[in-house]
């Protein structure tokens, strides 16, 4: 079924409109453009996430991964725009598409893909899963299975930094889908009230699972949805990794200088259905395919490196390092061991030390 049409008879999905990066009812932001080296690591952060989770697919039709598993394919520029802009004392919490997150982290690719496979080696130790690993070292508060359920997490992140007298801010990831649940309101006017330095990325992906958004989500723009609170919003070309640097360095100034929280939507786009479960027959072949000859983000970045300068051996050496990083993942997981039984009993209860 193809998206249904909106008020203007438009049925093309947001992401695949190319336009700039607006604050909501204002102005189109500057995009300044980075330097090659840091267009190169740019370039290289997407390329692996995309192959790892083209990986973790495969792996999930072998069988080597259980439960659900949710990719992040397409999306890429989002989650490594916001974090190349972050510091490592921010804050990071999402929802469950969640592995493109861990790795613009910093988390290592060989403990995402053998906690993916339920395996020792894991991040969680094989007991977290594709949705439900954590990293304190890297300040990554989980993917939560929960629609929504990180939000009001991401607020409490945000409040211990202004407790603690920092000026760290806390990434917190939701989806479109996500964006009607009560809980999010109820965060939204606590981190306006104690005007907390929290960044609500709403990545708009289109589609709440099989619904369009524009069939479940009522209003102009979701990043008005703060406007009741006093929260700024920002649309943002989520297809642009360069247009994401600019929204993230804006919106993290605005939370550093203790000026509350920020909404940014993100328009962007996933290939794969929403999980791997999902055939995804509530759109068309036409339209993905559009959207990946025409807005894909690894495209768009690579032929702008190309047309800066950048030699096709340089690039080659990045897809072989991605490839080589992704594949070692996979033979690092498969051979890791499978959690002991003892494993079921710890992380459970905090015991109080005795007065």
């Amino acid at each position: 079924m193809a998206p249904e049409k909106t008020a203007n008879n438009d049925t093309k999905p947001a992401a695949l409109k190319r336009k700039p990066s607006k604050k909501a009812g204002g102005k189109n932001i500057a995009i300044e453009k980075p330097d090659l080296d840091t267009l190169a690591g740019l370039y290289e952060d997407m390329l692996l996430i995309r192959r790892f989770e083209e990986k973790a697919g495969q792996l999930y039709g072998m069988g080597q991964i259980g439960g659900f598993c949710h990719l992040y394919i397409g999306q890429e520029a989002v989650v490594v725009g916001m974090q190349s802009m972050a510091r490592p004392d921010d804050t990071v919490v999402t929802s469950y598409r969640d592995h493109g997150h861990m790795l613009a982290c910093g988390m290592e690719a060989n403990g995402v893909m053998a906690e993916l496979t339920g395996r020792e080696g894991g991040y969680s130790r094989g007991k977290g899963g594709s949705m439900h690993m954590f990293s304190r070292e890297k300040n990554f508060y989980g993917g939560h299975g929960i629609v929504a359920a990180q939000v009001p997490i991401g607020a409490g992140l945000a409040f211990a930094h202004r407790y603690n007298g920092t000026d760290a801010v806390s990434m917190t990831y939701l989806g479109d889908g996500a964006v009607n649940q009560g809980q999010v309101y109820e965060s939204f006017n606590m981190a306006a009230l104690w005007q907390l330095p929290v960044i609500f990325v709403i990545e708009n992906n289109q589609y709440g699972m099989g619904t369009a958004v524009n069939r479940a989500a009522a209003g102009r723009s979701l990043a008005d949805r703060g406007k009741a609170y006093g929260i700024p919003g920002m649309q943002v070309d989520g297809m642009d990794v360069l247009a994401v640097r600019a929204a993230a360095a804006e919106a993290i100034a605005h939370c550093r200088e203790g000026k509350g929280p920020y909404i940014l939507e993100m328009q962007t786009y996933r290939y794969r259905g929403h999980s791997m479960s999902d055939p995804a027959k509530y759109r068309t072949r036409e339209e993905v395919d559009a959207m990946r000859k025409q807005r894909d983000p690894i495209d768009q970045l690579r032929e702008l490196l190309v047309a800066d300068g950048m030699d096709e051996a340089k690039l080659k050496t990045i897809d072989a390092k991605v490839k080589e990083v992704v594949a070692a993942s996979a033979d690092f997981a498969l051979e890791s061991p499978l959690p002991d039984a003892a494993e079921l009993w710890t992380d459970v209860i905090i015991e109080g030390a005795a007065e």
